[in-house]
């Protein structure tokens, strides 16, 4: 811990009350200073915080049920919490209820660096009004991401977290597999070049270059051992971030074993200022 870089990294972890032992296990081996998480799947008061503070993190977490859920943990400070971003879409489960802002955005301040983890929406089929509020909400992310680097240039950003978007054809295992379904449509890799337009940069890429080089493996039909996976977990970086990466990885290895996530975290080293 400490010392000239910190090490930030992003996991949908699938359920933290499942795994919050191989998480901790990881952060611990890993030397992480500060974890993004998404899917932790429970409400704040549900979130088993004890073995975070133990291992010497503050956590910033919010989900309102079993579904969704994203957090923060940090050893290194955590600071301007914020739940959500302005103007983030709603959704609503069902026809006779009112549409909420779902937990799938939390940003907070850590050693100086602003850092946001994000569960983007998975869209469903094209035709399923979840594809629409996908790409409505991820026009507002960009949107607000643009105004935050604007507003403060020199402060590195990250956004990170499962995207559920693999941005071209070499992040996918087969993309006949895919044909006429989401994570790959043609509005959906717009909607995820927006924010390279606007400034930010898939800085894991470069050191993780593919094809073949996945994020996430479904549990069925055996993909992981058969490497059929498929690479939709992020960090973009700021200018002011991406220059201070001198590491990435995306962490295979924790997709193996007992009880896994169906995503692998992924990893990046910064200097420090």
């Amino acid at each position: 811990m400490g010392g000239d870089t910190l090490r930030l990294a992003t996991w949908n972890v699938n359920s933290i009350r499942t795994r919050v032992g191989r998480v901790t296990d990881w952060l611990a081996r890993a030397d992480v200073d500060v974890l993004a998480m998404q899917e932790t799947k429970c409400t704040d008061a549900q979130f088993p915080m004890l073995p975070f503070v133990e291992l010497g993190y503050e956590v910033a977490h919010v989900g309102l049920n079993q579904w969704n859920g994203v957090a923060i943990a940090s050893r290194v400070g955590l600071d301007e919490v914020q739940i959500g971003f302005a103007d983030q879409p709603r959704w609503a489960s069902k026809p006779d209820v009112d549409p909420v802002a779902e937990a799938r955005a939390v940003g907070a301040t850590c050693a100086g660096v602003r850092v946001w983890s994000l569960y983007v929406p998975n869209g469903r089929t094209l035709a399923d009004p979840h594809y629409r509020y996908k790409l409505d909400w991820l026009a507002a992310l960009r949107r607000c991401a643009t105004d935050w680097h604007a507003d403060a240039p020199d402060t590195p950003l990250a956004l990170a977290g499962d995207w559920n978007i693999a941005p071209t054809d070499d992040d996918v295992w087969d993309m006949a597999v895919f044909d006429g379904a989401t994570h790959v449509s043609e509005p959906e890799r717009a909607a995820f070049a927006a924010f390279t337009d606007a400034g930010f940069t898939d800085v894991v890429r470069p050191f993780t270059p593919g094809p073949g080089v996945y994020t996430y493996w479904d549990y069925t039909q055996l993909r992981f051992p058969k490497r059929q996976g498929m690479r939709i977990d992020f960090i973009l970086g700021s200018p002011a971030f991406q220059a201070r990466v001198t590491h990435a990885e995306i962490v295979r290895e924790e997709r193996k074993g007992k009880s896994p996530s169906d995503h692998a975290p992924v990893l990046v080293e910064l200097r420090r200022p």
